[in-house]
C-alpha cells in the first residue's frame, strides 16, 4: 500500500516459502493473492498471472470465496491488456458476483478497473470513461480507498478519447493524482502525472510534457505505462501531420508492449503506425497480412475494423479523431473495394475462412 513493492515481494515470497515447507496450504490463496497485487502493480503481469491462477485454484480447493473474488480480480485486469475480452469478462463477472454479495471493494474496484481498460484498449473510450467514472469521483460507489487513485489515468485518457472538451473536474482529478504521486506510493507514478498533464494541455505545452514523461520513465523499470507514454506522444505527433516522428514513437510503443506481453495495445500501436505511413513488423500485424483489408489504406483499415465490431460513423470518428463526413467518405470507399454493400455484408467479409473439412478416408 505504500509503494514499497521489492519489500512486499521479498516478503511475501519468504512467507509462501514458509507456508509450503509447513505444510499450511489454506494460507497459500491469500499469500498467492498479495504477491499478485504487488506484482501488477509493479507491471509484472506474466508474474502476476502464474501466481493468480495457482491461488486461485488453492482457493477453490479450500473454498475461500473472498480469496476467490480477489484473484478472480486480478486476472481480470491482468487479462485485459493481453486481448482476450471473454476472459476478461468470465473473470471480472465472477469477482464482482462475489463481490456485491459480500461487500467486497476492493475487488470490484479492480474488476471494474479491468473492464474499462479492456474497453479503452480496444478503442471504446466512451464506454471506458463511463465504467470508470463512479470509481474516481466521490459517492457511494467510488472505489476502493486504496485502488481508485490508480484508475485515474486511464479515466483522463478515456475522457480525453471521447472528443468531449476536458472540463475543470478532469484536470481537479489530475491535481490529486500529482499530490499522491508526489507521497512515493508509485514509482511509475510521476510519469503518468505528466503524460495525463499532456493529454489535456494545449499544444503549445503538450509536447514539452510529453518528452518530460519519457524522461521520468527512463528511471524506472515500467515497460508497460512506458510503452502508454509512447503510443500517446505518437498518437499527438500524427494528428499534428508529424508522420516521421511519430513512427519513432509508435515503433518504441510496438517494442514496449510486446515486451509485456499487451497483445491489444501492440494492435492499437501497430494500427497508429500504419496510419503513420509505415507497416508494422510485430507479429500480431504481420497475422493480419493476409486478410482482405490489405488492399485497403492504413486508415481504412481501421475504419473497417471499427465499423465491423459494431462502432457507429460518430464513435469511429472520435476514435480516430477526424470528422463523422471523413468516415462516411472512406465507408464508401471501402464498401466500392471490397465489394460489399452493407455493414452486415462487411462484418462478413472480415470474418476468418472456417477451417477447411479434414479429409483421410474416415466416415462423418
Amino acid at each position: 500500500m505504500l509503494g514499497d513493492l521489492a519489500t512486499a515481494r521479498q516478503v511475501l515470497g519468504l512467507a509462501l516459502a514458509t507456508a509450503r515447507s509447513e505444510r499450511t496450504p489454506t494460507f497459500l490463496p491469500r499469500i498467492l493473492e498479495h504477491l499478485a497485487y504487488a506484482e501488477l502493480r509493479e507491471g509484472r503481469y506474466h508474474q502476476a498471472r502464474v501466481h493468480a491462477e495457482a491461488g486461485l485454484r488453492a482457493a477453490v480447493e479450500h473454498s475461500q470465496s473472498n480469496v476467490t473474488a480477489g484473484l478472480s480480480a486480478v486476472l481480470a485486469l491482468a487479462a485485459s491488456i493481453a486481448g482476450d475480452p471473454a476472459e476478461v469478462a468470465t473473470h471480472a463477472q465472477s469477482a464482482l458476483n462475489i463481490a456485491h454479495a459480500h461487500g467486497l471493494g476492493q475487488a470490484r474496484t479492480l474488476a471494474e478497473w479491468a473492464r474499462a481498460r479492456a474497453d479503452l484498449g480496444h478503442g471504446n473510450a466512451e464506454h471506458a470513461a463511463a465504467r470508470l467514472a463512479p470509481l474516481v469521483h466521490a459517492g457511494p460507489r467510488q472505489g476502493h480507498f486504496g485502488l481508485w487513485m490508480m484508475a485515474v489515468p486511464c479515466y483522463v485518457e478515456a475522457a480525453v478519447l471521447t472528443g468531449d472538451d476536458v472540463d475543470a473536474d478532469v484536470e481537479r482529478l489530475i491535481d490529486q493524482y500529482a499530490q499522491w504521486a508526489s507521497r512515493g506510493a508509485d514509482p511509475q507514478a510521476p510519469a503518468v502525472v505528466l503524460r495525463c498533464r499532456a493529454l489535456v494541455a494545449g499544444d503549445e505545452q503538450s509536447e514539452d510534457l510529453f518528452i518530460a514523461a519519457l524522461a521520468r520513465h527512463e528511471n524506472v523499470d515500467s515497460p508497460y505505462e512506458h510503452a502508454r507514454t509512447h503510443l500517446a506522444y505518437g498518437m499527438w505527433l500524427r494528428r499534428r501531420r508529424r508522420p516521421v516522428e511519430a513512427r519513432t514513437q509508435l515503433r518504441r510503443a510496438v517494442m514496449g508492449f510486446d515486451q509485456c506481453g499487451a497483445d491489444v495495445w501492440t494492435e492499437q500501436a501497430d494500427a497508429e503506425l500504419r496510419a503513420a505511413g509505415e507497416t508494422p513488423t510485430s507479429v500480431t500485424s504481420r497475422r493480419s497480412d493476409t486478410e482482405p483489408l490489405t488492399r485497403l489504406t492504413p486508415q481504412q483499415q481501421r475504419i473497417a475494423h471499427s465499423v465491423a465490431q459494431g462502432a457507429t460513423n460518430r464513435e469511429v470518428a472520435r476514435q480516430l479523431s477526424i470528422s463523422t463526413r471523413t468516415v462516411e467518405y472512406h465507408l464508401r470507399n471501402i464498401f466500392t473495394q471490397l465489394g460489399v454493400r452493407s455493414r452486415v455484408a462487411l462484418a462478413r467479409h472480415l470474418e476468418p475462412d472456417p477451417p477447411a473439412p479434414r479429409t483421410g478416408g474416415q466416415l462423418p
